[in-house]
């Protein structure tokens, strides 16, 4: 049997400064607040908390004073900051640039649509940190589509700028466009004037598409590393599952069978950007430890 792990999975960029920076602080510190899970990994996040890291909701946070809060990459809206600088809290501000610079292009764009009295639109997951963050830019006025599927709350007799939380899928985004344009020429409005598209999907998660999809077909079988709160996660599995009908999803070490497994297998070992190296590695290790015969 050979296994191989995936040298492209792993911690995005945004995720990895975050989690540095609070390994640094903890080091220095005994105790550092998180305004909500830090990663989608509960693996990652039981190893951050034996370090010292406490994880609060919306509602400690805005009962907190005079602390020290990590922000994750995911982004907040400004009323974090508003409470931040009542309560004296010194935010470590770890939001990914990517995110940072779509908040900024949808307040751009809500403002050429409240002059033309139009709608933003996020293709996004409903609750998801990063959409409250971006939808908050803006007080909470752009129409969140989880679906092409489900238009809800969209005008299409208006004019309408599309975005997409940065981790979403690039072929769902293409559909919810194609359906609002499609929508819109059934309303009598030409699309070509009234609709501008922005991919706002973060390169990194477009770009391991083809890259999964070539690993998970140069495998017997694949070995999915992910949290289940993940979106990418989840994503990202279905792609290796559209390549490959020998693979299976895993949040922990716990969960691997010994009967998926031949003698003869090249297994492949990938996962989420949520999803820590050292994970994997244990995954790995302890696949050989089975002694598949």
């Amino acid at each position: 049997m050979k296994i191989t792990i995936d040298n492209k999975s792993g911690f995005c960029s945004g995720v990895t400064s975050a989690i540095q920076a609070a390994e640094k602080e903890l080091r220095q510190s005994k105790r550092l607040y998180c305004l909500g899970d830090l990663v989608h990994n509960s693996s990652e996040m039981d190893r951050l908390r034996n370090l010292g890291l406490e994880v609060i909701t919306y509602d400690q946070f805005k009962s907190l004073k005079n602390e020290r809060v990590l922000i994750r990459a995911h982004g907040e809206p400004p009323s974090t900051y508003e409470i931040a600088r009542q309560n004296n809290l010194t935010l470590l501000d770890y939001s990914c640039p990517v995110v940072l610079k779509l908040q900024k292009r949808i307040i751009t764009g809500f403002d050429q649509m409240s002059a033309q009295n139009g709608q933003v639109v996020i293709y996004g997951k409903h609750g998801h940190a990063e959409v409250i963050g971006l939808n908050g830019q803006i007080s909470d006025k752009a129409i969140i589509i989880s679906s092409p599927d489900n238009l809800t709350g969209i005008d299409f007799t208006k004019p309408i700028v599309l975005f997409s939380q940065t981790t979403k899928d690039e072929n769902g985004f293409y559909q919810v466009a194609e359906a609002i344009k499609q929508t819109m020429i059934k309303s009598g409005i030409d699309p070509d004037k009234s609709l501008t598209i922005n991919n706002t999907i973060c390169r990194l998660v477009s770009k391991r598409v083809p890259q999964l999809r070539k690993f998970a077909s140069e495998h017997d079988i694949v070995i999915f590393v992910s949290g289940i709160k993940s979106s990418n996660g989840q994503f990202l599995f279905s792609i290796c599952q559209e390549v490959n009908h020998r693979c299976y999803m895993i949040s922990d070490v716990t969960q691997l069978k010994k009967e998926w497994f031949r003698a003869t297998d090249s297994v492949g070992i990938c996962g989420a950007t949520s999803t820590p190296m050292w994970l994997m590695e244990e995954v790995s290790k302890n696949i050989e430890k089975m002694n598949i015969l």
